[in-house]
């Protein structure tokens, strides 16, 4: 993970049973949305002070989607944006290899925020259909990335000057 003043770059690595997994095929990158009921790599993001959030989705398909929440699993609304993310995936027997770069700049509220909380979080679907939830952290009872105790990583701003991306 990293971030400049212009992305916000993720990089998930799901290893194990590869084979005993429903991993969606690659295709042409589109937004899409339900990405989270098949194997699926999320990022809760917002500013350490703000109510809000944004979700993001990224399939191993390419196919991705952002979400707006105002506030706690409350008004939900899709982003469109002219900068979507850039995905790349790598996969062999053993891993799958997601990479993520999000553009900042139409987001401003995740590009005007001196430190941003995350919570990272995948959805994998085995073969068979049944669904596992793997986060950073889990708050009590069943897994719900949207809860803000899942929100347990801070990333600061970036160094000064650091235009990358």
């Amino acid at each position: 993970m990293r971030r400049t003043t212009t992305t916000l770059e993720l990089r998930y690595d799901l290893e194990g049973d590869i084979a005993g997994l429903s991993v969606p095929a690659p295709r042409a990158s589109r937004r899409a949305d339900r990405l989270w009921q098949h194997t699926c790599f999320e990022a809760f993001v917002g500013g350490r002070d703000a109510l809000g959030y944004l979700e993001f989705n990224f399939s191993s398909s390419s196919e991705w989607a952002i979400y707006r929440f105002t506030g706690y699993r409350a008004g939900m609304a899709a982003v469109e944006t002219t900068q979507p993310p850039r995905i790349a995936v790598t996969s062999d027997g053993e891993r799958v290899s997601l990479q993520a770069v999000v553009a900042l700049e139409p987001l401003t509220e995740l590009r005007d925020s001196p430190i941003l909380r995350l919570a990272l979080a995948a959805v994998v679907e085995q073969a068979d259909g049944r669904l596992s939830y793997w986060a950073l952290a889990h708050p009590a009872g069943k897994p719900d990335f949207h809860h803000a105790e899942g929100f347990a990583l801070e990333l600061p701003p970036p160094p000064a000057g650091d235009k990358r991306g």
